[in-house]
């Protein structure tokens, strides 16, 4: 496989120092060089060594940024992601001094949806502060523009603790510490729209409750709805009616005033997408809802979980379709999905999810199931001109 350098055609960029005129407030003492990270075909392949550097940079920046290790990633699940290119591209950029790797960003877009890229800076606090990720930020800011996109957007982790002057999202919902990451933004003329709330579960726990707010769900859903349970790969009669309704999610999901696309999907797109999750060693369960009279899906919940069975488990989409919504969809496919997972992955000690602070349906049902807050997200946008 070439390597991104070779399908970006990256220039690698040396900074010597801060320039005239740039981003950068403070001096780089020892020459920068940027250059683009090599995927490799394997993880043990000889060019390897950078990619594992820079999952490890990426779960130390997650750690750093929430106290929580709840965040992190393994280059087994990373690596089909990046390796991948027909729906989505993930484009990274390394700084080293020397040898030494100082930080990274990633440039991602999708192929099929045409307005916005996100960017994802990695810089940890021994090294921020001296122009490294100023210089990032503006090679990021390059990238974006010569793919031709009009807008950038991008998360950062915060923890619990707001600390003293949080900042708020045009929404007005919720609010996240101003960490030196989040003020880079702001200096750089990013706009804080969203905020979303990281909240953990019990997976040790009683379920008994969960077993009643699952029937008291199904109870006030009807005959008119049934539930339809699976693990990926998603059965090949199932895969264009999900397609259908995980696009929804860029239309349906509440996203404040970020610009988004609506998303194409298809049943070929949802098969690259589990053969993706099945090649990094992932499982995923899949609990969804399908409204009878129509024969569509109307709500789904995705539950994702490592190779290692005591690893963390991750709630990807949830998502209740706008026309379905009032007859606790979200209830049924949350509890039952919950309820299923118990015999996937017993061992699991906790479920991991992110909902928008302005999404109180949802969160009315996380907080009545038990989930709890663990650390919060702050969704930045920048217009450009």
């Amino acid at each position: 496989m070439h390597s991104i350098h070779e399908a970006i055609g990256f220039t690698p960029i040396a900074y010597e120092g801060a320039k005239k005129g740039s981003l950068m407030s403070t001096t780089i003492t020892t020459p920068l060089l940027i250059t683009a990270l090599t995927v490799p075909e394997t993880l043990d392949s000889p060019d390897a060594a950078d990619f594992h550097a820079f999952v490890a940079l990426n779960n130390a920046i997650c750690v750093s940024d929430t106290g929580q290790h709840d965040l992190g990633r393994t280059a087994d699940e990373m690596l089909p992601q990046w390796r991948a290119s027909t729906d989505y591209v993930q484009q990274t950029l390394l700084a080293r001094e020397g040898e030494r790797i100082v930080g990274a960003v990633t440039v991602s877009h999708a192929t099929a949806e045409p307005t916005s890229a996100e960017i994802d800076l990695m810089v940890t606090p021994e090294n921020w502060g001296r122009g490294i990720e100023h210089a990032l930020l503006a090679e990021a800011e390059a990238e974006v523009r010569r793919l031709g996109r009009k807008v950038i957007q991008s998360w950062t982790l915060h923890r619990a603790a707001p600390g003293d002057s949080p900042l708020v999202p045009k929404t007005g919902w919720g609010h996240i510490s101003r960490t030196p990451h989040a003020q880079l933004l702001v200096d750089d003329g990013f706009t804080l729209e969203q905020v979303e709330r990281n909240s953990a579960f019990d997976l040790q726990g009683d379920l008994a409750p969960i077993e009643r707010m699952l029937a008291d769900a199904l109870a006030v859903a009807g005959d008119e709805y049934r539930l339809v349970e699976w693990t990926v790969p998603t059965p090949p009669e199932l895969r264009s009616g999900y397609a259908w309704a995980l696009s929804r999610m860029s239309t349906d999901a509440p996203s404040g005033d970020l610009e988004m696309d609506e998303e194409i999907w298809d049943a070929d797109r949802i098969a690259r997408r589990d053969a993706r999750f099945v090649e990094g060693g992932q499982t995923v369960s899949v609990a969804a809802v399908k409204h009878v009279p129509t024969d569509t899906l109307a709500a789904f919940n995705e539950l994702v979980i490592g190779s290692d069975p005591t690893g963390v488990t991750h709630q990807y989409c949830t998502l209740v379709l706008k026309e379905h919504r009032g007859h606790r969809l979200g209830q049924i496919v949350k509890c039952a999905n919950i309820l299923r997972w118990r015999g996937i992955a017993p061992d699991s000690p906790r479920i991991t999810t992110f909902n928008a602070e302005e999404n109180r349906p949802m969160l009315d049902i996380n907080e009545a199931m038990g989930f709890q807050p663990a650390s919060y997200a702050g969704a930045w946008q920048k217009k450009l001109t």
